[in-house]
């Protein structure tokens, strides 16, 4: 399955020669472009539906052209906007660029200059995904991967979703447990009526019960009014009890009471609300053990896992990792106007030889830091060695523990770093953020104790002065593994 949801494009110009060119590069990069002619026709448009970028003709009569960019960005501050205009005066640039716009195109426009603004705002490498939805030109969720594993989670939870059965989903933080709790709920049918979550561990027991349960009027010191709780706010649809297991027993059996006969009281109420509601639980525990230490209620437990659906930790499909890499450099590029091609395989090297305690979260992350600080088109980690340091650090390697003293790490790092810079000593200390001199002083305290092997020295003379210098490296496998054989998917999908 390829990449089906496209970016939507605003267009608010009545050149018939830059419509037309505009809406053919946008065809061809699959992008749904909307036209209108008239100011009054482009704020009508804004909130129908949610758009991905706008290109504004400055030539509108008056100041229409600046108040349509001043309304979106007001409304939609993240979304990129680009002036058109006939004109390229430095005022007139500058006013547009003060209203907050991203780029300018002087009419008429050449296309290599749009393709080239496109690439980079709006990034559409083919990735696949196991389950996605759409909805009035808004993407609702997706879920890239095409491993094993993700497809046998994803058919659970498709099963189960026309049912009303509780369901449990378990994983560690960061897997994605959120994204197939929605799922069940889009795909089933209740798919129409509200989804609502609660983060059971972000509130404590006694404001936990207000927001699950709502309360009364004079129920506590400040309630001033009558508060609908989350369960009756949910009826008709679908419950998310997020991280489920930081409940407390009291709540816990008021929660058992709501699965078992659908009904319950406000707090500091008399009144008996029933309500039909499905609920999704999820936790990065496991509640089994919770229940035999005492923790949980084992009623609750039975009641809540009426079927578990157990999604896999992101070190146990790998082959998913360039996937998402790609995935979230379509999510985030065009913050930093970045157009990436290709995928560094000395990071990917590293990616896939990296255990990911933070799962999908956590390079989801990483990717949007590294498209922040390098530049380019080649993703890679070259702009952040403290990330490069800290993935070397952590690679788990049989029969031993990672290293985690502060003094291995800064050598990992330099070795890092004048492997990226080809032992260009200048370069290599100053993207450590450190002077040449205290990398020489480094790299000479190193070799009189005998951190670096013979193949790791450079030449004892080797000249302070930035010149390139020669330098052998250790073996692969002592800073990143290579997989056998190349990195899939390093270059961007066609």
């Amino acid at each position: 399955m390829t990449q089906e949801i496209c970016p939507n494009v605003l267009v608010v110009t009545e050149d018939v020669a830059t419509t037309r060119l505009l809406l053919e590069v946008m065809a061809g990069r699959g992008i749904r472009g909307t036209v209108v002619r008239a100011a009054k026709a482009a704020t009508e448009q804004l909130d129908q539906h949610p758009w991905d970028m706008a290109i504004v003709d400055l030539d509108e009569p008056g100041d229409a052209g600046l108040e349509i960019v001043r309304q979106i960005k007001r409304r939609y501050p993240e979304v990129p906007v680009i002036m058109l205009s006939r004109t390229s005066l430095v005022p007139v640039v500058v006013r547009a660029m003060r209203d907050g716009c991203h780029d300018f195109l002087v009419k008429p426009v050449e296309r290599p200059t749009v393709e080239s603004m496109m690439d980079s705002l709006l990034p559409g490498h083919a990735v696949p995904l196991a389950a996605a939805e759409q909805a009035d030109c808004r993407c609702l969720f997706q879920i890239a991967g095409r491993s094993p594993r993700l497809f046998e989670t994803i058919g659970l939870a498709r099963r189960v979703a026309p049912t009303s059965l509780p369901v449990l989903i378990t994983g560690e933080s960061g897997t994605g447990k959120e994204l197939i709790s929605y799922l069940i709920h889009r795909a089933g049918p209740r798919a129409q009526g509200p989804y609502i979550r609660i983060n059971c561990a972000a509130l404590s027991e006694t404001l936990l019960e207000s927001e699950l349960f709502g309360h009364e009027r004079g129920a506590f010191t400040g309630a001033h009014m009558q508060h609908k709780g989350r369960i009756e706010r949910a009826h008709g649809g679908t419950l998310l009890l997020d991280e489920i297991s930081e409940t407390g027993p009291r709540l816990q059996a008021e929660l058992l009471r709501v699965l078992e006969q659908q009904d319950f009281e406000r707090v500091g109420g008399t009144e008996s609300i029933c309500v039909n509601v499905r609920v999704v639980s999820t936790t990065n525990r496991d509640l089994a053990r919770e229940v035999d230490r005492g923790r949980f209620r084992a009623d609750l437990f039975y009641r809540l896992g009426g079927l578990r659906i157990s999604v896999p930790p992101l070190r146990e499909r790998k082959e998913d990792i360039p996937i998402l890499v790609w995935h979230f450099v379509n999510q985030f590029a065009r913050e930093v106007r970045r157009h990436v091609a290709e995928l560094d395989p000395e990071m990917m090297d590293l990616f896939f030889h990296y255990d990911w305690p933070g799962n999908v979260r956590q390079l989801r992350n990483l990717v949007r830091t590294a498209l922040v600080v390098g530049e380019g088109p080649v993703l890679s980690l070259a702009g952040a060695p403290w990330l490069q340091a800290e993935l070397l650090a952590t690679q788990r390697r049989p029969g031993a523990i990672p290293s985690l003293r502060l003094r291995d790490l800064e050598r990992q790092a330099i070795l890092q770093a004048l492997r990226l810079t080809r032992s260009h000593q200048m370069k290599a200390a100053h993207l450590l953020g450190i002077t040449d001199r205290t990398l020489r002083e480094k790299l000479r305290r190193y070799r009189a104790e005998g951190l670096l092997a013979d193949a790791e020295r450079a030449p004892a003379g080797a000249a302070p002065t930035g010149q390139e210098t020669e330098f052998t490296w250790p073996a692969e496998a002592d800073l990143a593994p290579s997989l056998a054989g190349e990195s899939p998917c390093l270059k961007a999908p066609a």
